[in-house]
């Protein structure tokens, strides 16, 4: 398997020779340019010590990993913040929490089991810009420029454990009702895939007075099945529910930024409609504080606005919700960095992206699958409904999700310029690939292609499963027919 190389950091797998796989060599060097530009990003008088968090899911190379990252961070003079098992939103806050310049987090998502990955923050716990990670990246290829400190300059280490810090700072939050969700007695299932999710989850629910019924929660690193939350890949989880008679079920991937639910009768939530539920929630509580206390809803959502944002290749379910409040849509680029920075500029009181990644900057700026259980738990208690009820009452879409494979990486723009001529009188986004929307229909279709494949991804959205495929469809012909 090829490395594959990004602006959040470096993915692959683990085995083989450099650039065959994410090798010791590759940690190394990738982790001295961090060190490198992190210098130059932030510059300190001479004799004042860097401090970089390192925090890692349970996957099975995490301990390899980690020492090669904590190694090559101490050879380069900076101390490091080893916070051991600890999800992404975790080691994210943790870079705020003493004060860091920065954070390295270990783990490949919702990769299998073979995968690692090195994720990249600055001193904010957030993921590193465009330009910033580009700079890693060239820095990374010049081996002969690396220098290393002396013996008398070598980093320090210490442990520790933030899980609880970021536990308080989610029930801490005006928005999440701990009470509501202890009267309202609780029972869930809960699939941690066997990763980190099964230490924190549990201490979060715990503290929520919620009942929980463990499935995969060991976090040995041996997942358990797929670990991509998909209806596919949560069989188990859903037949837990069933018979224990839970309220929901929550699954988490192993590093824990992303969230899908099961509802009671055993039936996918659906990852889109994780977000589209925590945003009608927190929408609607500061339309009906305004309708209650005759303030205008822009000094109640203060500081941020009635506005949210996700990718582009999110459920316009998002949109609708937040129209109904007078709110704004705001669309992204396909990337996390690219969400939070669209929810910066807009302000945004909630946005993230439609694979079950909640967003909360009232938190932090990074998806945060437990602030996202504590939002929806309290919602739940309030609207005191079965989660398919809930399910009911928002936007019905479905997206299809296919893609066209190429002889040639060239053909990939020549694809694209002919679907905007022929799609030349409906609305044309160009941010991320091109997504055409129908708005007289609500649907849409977004063609994005591959960085490492010659790959047009095709994602199309409709109110059914049918009207999805044939959009999808439509455009999977114009491509074989310029293909030939």
């Amino acid at each position: 398997m090829t490395l594959i190389k990004s602006i959040s950091g470096i993915r692959g797998t683990i085995g083989g020779a450099p650039g065959e796989g994410l090798s010791p060599i590759d940690i190394v060097k990738f982790t001295y340019a961090y060190c490198e530009k992190l210098r130059e990003r932030r510059p300190k008088p001479s004799g004042e010590r860097y401090k970089v968090v390192v925090g890692k899911d349970a996957r099975l190379s995490g301990d390899m990993v980690e020492q090669l990252v904590c190694g090559t961070l101490l050879s380069c003079g900076v101390d490091v913040v080893k916070a051991g098992f600890a999800s992404t939103p975790t080691t994210e806050m943790a870079v705020t929490f003493c004060g860091a310049d920065g954070g390295i987090i270990l783990t490949a998502s919702h990769n299998p089991k073979q995968w690692n990955a090195l994720k990249l923050l600055n001193e904010k716990g957030e993921f590193l810009n465009a330009q910033e990670g580009a700079a890693i990246l060239e820095c990374a290829e010049r081996e002969d420029a690396f220098n290393f400190s002396d013996v008398d300059s070598l980093g320090t280490i210490e442990e520790r454990d933030f899980t609880d810090e970021h536990l308080d700072a989610v029930l801490a939050l005006d928005a999440v009702d701990v009470e509501a969700v202890r009267n309202a007695h609780f029972k869930v299932a809960l699939d941690a895939v066997n990763s980190v999710g099964g230490i924190i989850m549990p201490r979060l629910l715990e503290r929520l007075g919620v009942e929980c019924v463990r499935v995969n929660c060991e976090p040995t690193g041996q997942f358990a099945h797929n670990p991509e939350p998909l209806p596919a890949n949560l069989t188990e989880l859903s037949e837990a529910v069933v018979a224990n008679k839970a309220d929901l079920g929550i699954s988490v991937d192993p590093d824990v930024d992303r969230l899908a639910l099961i509802c009671e009768n055993g039936k996918p939530f659906g990852e889109e409609y994780t977000l589209v539920s925590v945003a009608d929630y927190l929408l609607s509580r500061v339309y009906d504080q305004a309708l209650n206390t005759g303030k205008s809803m822009e000094e109640i959502a203060a500081p941020y606005s009635m506005t949210t944002s996700s990718n582009l290749s999110s459920s316009r379910a998002l949109r609708d919700v937040t129209e109904k409040y007078a709110g704004e849509y705001h669309a992204a680029a396909v990337g996390e960095v690219n969400v939070t920075t669209k929810m910066k500029e807009c302000g945004a009181l909630i946005g993230g992206e439609g694979n079950g990644g909640v967003i909360y900057p009232a938190l932090h700026y990074g998806r945060d699958a437990m602030v996202g259980v504590a939002l929806f738990l309290t919602n739940l208690a309030y609207k005191k409904m079965k989660v398919s009820e809930l399910l009911g009452t928002y936007p019905q879409y479905v997206i299809a999700k296919n893609k066209i494979e190429l002889s040639d990486k060239a053909l990939i723009d020549t694809i694209l310029e002919k679907i905007k001529e022929v799609y030349a009188s409906e609305d044309i986004n160009t941010v991320d690939g091109v997504k055409i929307s129908f708005e007289s229909r609500k649907e849409w279709v977004h063609l994005r292609k591959s960085n490492t494949e010659p790959i047009i991804r095709i994602y199309a959205e409709a109110a059914t499963a049918e009207a999805a495929d044939a959009l999808a469809g439509e455009i999977i012909a114009i491509a074989k027919k310029i293909i030939g």
